[in-house]
């Protein structure tokens, strides 16, 4: 895992890279239309692929700190749903945490913490998935100029092997 690592408490490390910096979500400021590429299934060995269009849109808050970000998509089942994305970057630390919510459930997820380094994002959590402790993965490449591309996995066995489950194409509006 770039950057983080299962210390001896089975507890998640996460360290920022050397150029992590307020700026590091700046490539994803305006409007996208987004290609979404979902597993139909999780952690079951499914190779059935979900795919559908979206819309994203990413605004700057906290004077540069922080930064908004809304989807419009189709969820697994077929129907239309939205998500935001909240982000801050910790001055202190030099980490950003990535705050999920959508329409289906109401909640806000766990938050993903992690960093940039050269346009690729890593970033990490300690979660649950039907029922199962996880660590999830975002990766982000924004090494193509105005079209990103985000992705997802997923690991049962603390990171030693990775089911990649959701892919999202970002290209600019």
């Amino acid at each position: 895992m770039n950057n983080a690592q299962i210390d001896s408490s089975g507890n998640l490390l996460v360290t920022p890279s050397a150029t992590s910096n307020k700026n590091d979500f700046n490539f994803l400021i305006g409007e996208f239309n987004v290609r979404h590429k979902k597993l139909k299934s999780r952690l079951t060995g499914s190779n059935d692929w979900i795919e559908s269009d979206g819309t994203h849109k990413l605004e700057l808050l906290l004077t540069g700190i922080g930064n908004l970000e809304q989807h419009r998509m189709v969820d697994f089942n077929g129907e239309p749903f939205e998500g935001v994305a909240f982000r801050l970057f910790n001055p202190a630390t030099r980490l950003w945490s990535i705050y999920w919510a959508d329409s289906r459930y109401g909640t806000i997820d766990t938050p993903m913490v992690g960093s940039f380094e050269k346009n690729i994002g890593y970033f990490f959590a300690k979660d649950n998935f039907n029922e199962r402790p996880i660590l999830i993965q975002f990766l982000w490449d924004a090494t193509v100029a105005g079209e990103p591309v985000w992705s997802q996995a997923f690991s049962a066995d603390d990171g030693k092997t990775w089911e990649w489950n959701w892919y999202m194409y970002f290209k600019r509006k």
